[in-house]
């Protein structure tokens, strides 16, 4: 069986990624490829694709929100993702376990709470009219006036498919919180939960080659053992280094360990780095946590296909935007031009200050990145 070291797990999961080379593919399709993106915050999904996709404009995330054909929604891991409206609809179902999960902690606050009958109250509050999380607890507090407000809003989250209704979301024109049902705001009812063969054949298109415990931590789900062992004669097998078993598809791109990477400034909580259970595929040993200042996740930067620093961008009123970055280790003179160039891209193209017409004024700085 032929293993696979850190540097070949790299790079395939890089191409896999769209981030060896900028794709002409559209928004749609790269959020369905990447079975969505991380958006804790509103401005990552528009980095990650920005990474990724030739002559992005944000315009065009934007209006697919607007147009619901993407939304913002709580799925793997019990986070908030943005994904197509077909995959909000089967996605949302497969990751109910961890739902389920984080429910269960919140267990001492609901007691004496009927938890289908909270289900339907609050599908009633938002379904009339998109409600912030504080105005759901309140009237969810008015029912069950001895349950912590906390829990309830938990109980909530956990038990429908609530999308963050625009303008949540849309590009430079962020609103506040607000929640109703998947199914009230798409129009149609979620769908059954699918196929986990399915759902594992995507994940390795989009971040293989993987082991079980790697899908099983992208997802926040277990069990999917015996999935892959039903799916092991359609799959080629590799090893990793120390001996685990990594699953991937027979036709998937796995360029070679020296494919050229080119340097990439990725967001917060990017998918890339969450996704396995090894992550050395792209964290050196080195460097972990260093992407984390208490509870806050930075903005990262690859050289060579690996983690190399963090980025912080600042668009003051009355100044020029500024991005600077802060390697972690001593870069190369052509990876650090490459850096300035990748950031000067972001600036001065439609990501920029002032929409499509870019940063009119800007500045890439090298020092260290302090925590907002």
């Amino acid at each position: 069986m032929t293993t696979l070291d850190a540097r070949a797990l790299n790079r395939a999961t890089l191409s896999r990624q769209l981030l060896l080379a900028r794709t002409a593919m559209s928004a749609e399709n790269a959020v369905a490829h990447l079975l969505g993106l991380q958006a804790q915050n509103v401005k990552p999904p528009y980095y990650a694709l920005a990474a990724r996709l030739k002559g992005f404009a944000p315009e065009e995330l934007s209006a697919l929100m607007a147009d619901r054909a993407v939304v913002r929604i709580v799925t793997l891991r019990s986070t908030i993702h943005t994904h197509t409206a077909a995959d909000a609809l089967t996605l949302r179902p497969l990751a109910q376990p961890a739902r389920d999960r984080e429910l269960h902690a919140f267990r001492k606050g609901l007691e004496g709470v009927d938890l289908r009958h909270l289900t339907e109250q609050a599908r009633e509050l938002v379904e009339e009219e998109p409600r912030t999380l504080k105005q759901l607890r309140e009237a969810l507090a008015r029912t069950w006036p001895d349950a912590d407000p906390q829990s309830l809003g938990i109980a909530a989250r956990n038990t429908l498919a609530l999308v963050q209704v625009t303008p949540r979301g849309l590009w430079r024109r962020s609103g506040q919180v607000a929640l109703t049902t998947v199914e009230h705001w798409l129009g149609r009812a979620e769908g059954p939960v699918p196929e986990p063969d399915e759902v594992v054949l995507r994940y390795l298109a989009a971040f293989g080659p993987a082991s079980v415990k790697d899908m099983q931590t992208w997802a926040g789900v277990t069990r999917l053992r015996p999935v892959f062992e039903r799916l092991r004669p359609e799959l080629v097998v590799f090893r990793d280094e120390h001996g685990v078993e990594l699953f991937d598809l027979p036709d998937a791109p796995r360029p070679g360990p020296d494919a050229p990477a080119p340097v990439r400034l990725l967001p917060e909580y990017d998918n890339l780095l969450l996704s396995h259970a090894d992550r050395t595929r792209v964290v050196p040993p080195a460097y972990k946590g260093r992407t984390w200042a208490g509870n806050r996740s930075y903005n990262v930067f690859l050289a060579d296909g690996f983690l190399a620093g963090v980025w912080r961008l600042d668009e003051p009123a009355d100044g020029p935007a500024v991005i600077t970055v802060e390697p972690f280790g001593t870069l190369a003179r052509a990876q650090r031009a490459e850096v300035e160039a990748e950031a000067e891209r972001l600036l001065a193209g439609p990501m920029g200050t002032g929409g499509g017409a870019g940063a009119s004024s800007y500045e890439v700085r090298f020092g260290p990145v302090v925590a907002a």
